[in-house]
């Protein structure tokens, strides 16, 4: 059972990291090592700005 557990942690993990979940996850380890004394973004603010630069990065070619 411990190997059936740990096939399913990796695919749950690989899951969220393919669909963007574990991102904000991501940011708040990220901010902690980079900025140590400044608060993070509230995981709302997160979502909201990283719409905002996905909008704002539309690509129109290929290229």
């Amino acid at each position: 059972m411990p190997r059936l557990r740990e096939v399913v942690d990796r695919t749950r993990r690989l899951w969220r990291d393919m669909t963007g979940e574990s991102a904000y996850e991501r940011y708040l380890q990220r901010h902690c090592h980079e900025r140590p004394g400044c608060a993070p973004m509230g995981e709302r603010e997160f979502w909201r700005a990283r719409a905002e630069a996905a909008e704002r990065k539309v690509s129109t070619g290929c290229c």
